[in-house]
């Protein structure tokens, strides 16, 4: 029978896989290797995501994200407490909270880390902050995911601890030309020290003639984080964890081309290049999912 909170619920959905097709991440083709429900479920985790890093990443005065972030902290404590959903991408996560069992805490931790963003512009943090950073805007993501992936297990959270890490440091060395532009610089004080680049501002920064060593001793990171989540992965079930073995194997690549180009700072990726990256994640996405 159909009711129409399962219609309105159905809407949500399609709404919300609606943005996150747009999105054009590779996140959405690493999810296409699952059931239905599964994929309902992730595709709402994602879209919240995206929704608490928009605010992070607008144009609004500090006071204002932070309100705006505290709102969804709210939101996400009446869906725990009540059930109580306000708009289409809370009402989407009804559902995955209730299957899955997701943790309120690892919302939560998304939230902080966004709100770690939202206090002003993140510059040269320290290797301990710059890992809180990376459990809570990553790690928590994947620690959600397994629980939908259905491996939630010690060996499950293992996965998500070193994968998350992986593939936020290699969004970081990816994108430390496009964040000096909004005054952002993630590479962490340790690593810049010991490579004797100074820090003064963003831009700056990447004008040292060092600083593709710094990028290099990040990727040392991520490569053993990508490691870690290897050794991980083989103590999962592998059908279940099909797409975090995507999403590693996509990021590895990315992670292999930053390395073979030297670690050199390139600006983000447009037109015929963009489409080509693309058109790569897609066929990696589907081997490694086929397989």
């Amino acid at each position: 029978m159909t009711t129409l909170a399962s219609m309105r619920n159905d809407a949500d959905i399609a709404e919300v896989r609606q943005r996150v097709q747009s999105a054009g991440s590779s996140f959405y083709w690493a999810m296409r290797f699952v059931s239905r429900a599964k994929s309902d479920a992730l595709f709402a985790i994602y879209a919240f995501c995206r929704e608490v890093d928009d605010i992070a990443d607008g144009d609004a005065a500090p006071e204002d994200k932070r309100a705006a972030l505290a709102e969804w902290r709210g939101r996400i404590a009446r869906l725990y407490e009540s059930g109580e959903a306000d708009v289409s991408v809370a009402r989407a996560l009804v559902p995955a909270i209730q299957r899955f069992n997701l943790l309120r805490a690892d919302f939560e931790a998304v939230i902080a880390g966004m709100e770690m963003d939202a206090d002003g512009p993140m510059i040269a943090p320290p290797l301990a902050t710059l890992d809180l950073y990376c459990d809570r805007v990553a790690s928590a993501v994947g620690r959600l995911c397994v629980c939908v992936f259905g491996d939630s297990g010690p060996n499950g959270v293992a996965v998500a601890y070193h994968l998350g890490r992986a593939l936020q440091l290699t969004n970081i060395m990816r994108d430390v030309v496009e964040d000096a532009t909004i005054d952002r610089l993630y590479l962490p004080a340790e690593l810049l020290a010991a490579r004797g680049v100074l820090v003064t501002t963003p831009r700056d920064v990447l004008r040292h003639p060092h600083i593709c060593k710094v990028i290099g001793d990040v990727g040392l990171m991520a490569t053993q984080a990508f490691v870690d989540a290897e050794k991980a992965l083989t103590k999962c079930d592998p059908r279940a964890m099909r797409p975090a073995v995507v999403m590693m194997r996509v990021y590895r690549r990315t992670l292999e081309r930053l390395r073979a180009d030297g670690w050199r700072l390139r600006p983000p990726a447009k037109g015929l290049h963009k489409m080509v990256l693309r058109a790569e994640k897609l066929a990696l996405a589907f081997y490694y999912g086929l397989v």
